[in-house]
């Protein structure tokens, strides 16, 4: 069965995409789609601390993958037919329930991400990759509120900002397919994740 990870950004909160996307997934993720929430509001905090109060950057990345389990927990309040996961073993166990995942990553970032830079360039882009590379899924879509260039590499993305500085560090030789979809080309999985709906409105990363 295919897994798919789908980031989530925190500068959805409060849009009615969000809610569809939220919908969509509990009613059809099935146990192989894997939310991975944005940091929002709750890391944009951490950033102002980080310039305003003496921290190591060991400490903001820690607070800042923290942020990113609280925006999860929002998510799931908003939508309570998705269950968090913390680990790779509640993911699986999530997929054999047949449910939709929000990911929580302090766990397994803290405790098993000594790849991962403790640097602000790693957000929750980059991070939604590193799990796809972990749990073997087959995409990472990275919901975006603006479309990319029709011809757009990955290093015109990062460079553009649409994803974050540090994500080429994760690829590891292509496993896993990134794709950029827009927020509003929801309505394309209407009837389920499928590839050819994917193909449709996603832009293949490359």
């Amino acid at each position: 069965m295919a897994v798919w990870v789908i980031k989530l950004g925190g500068s959805l909160l409060g849009k009615d995409e969000l809610q569809h996307w939220l919908r969509i997934i509990a009613q059809h993720g099935d146990g192989r789609v894997v939310i991975v929430p944005g940091g929002g509001v709750f890391a944009d905090t951490v950033r102002t601390l980080y310039a305003q109060v003496p921290m190591s950057d060991s400490c903001a990345h820690e607070l800042a993958v923290s942020a990113m389990n609280q925006l999860g927990t929002l998510l799931i309040d908003q939508m309570p037919a998705l269950v968090p996961a913390h680990s790779e073993l509640e993911i699986a166990e999530r997929s054999w329930q047949h449910r939709g995942i929000v990911w929580m990553p302090s766990k397994m970032v803290m405790t098993d991400g000594d790849d991962i830079p403790h640097s602000w360039d790693v957000t929750s882009d980059s991070l939604a990759l590193w799990l796809a590379n972990k749990i073997s899924a087959k995409h990472v879509l990275l919901i975006k509120s603006k479309r990319p260039q029709q011809n757009a590499m990955l290093s015109d993305l990062m460079q553009e900002g649409l994803i974050d500085p540090a994500y080429s560090k994760f690829t590891k030789g292509g496993e896993v397919k990134t794709w950029v979809v827009y927020k509003g080309d929801y309505h394309a999985f209407l009837d389920g994740f499928n590839e050819a709906s994917l193909m449709r409105v996603g832009h293949l990363v490359q």
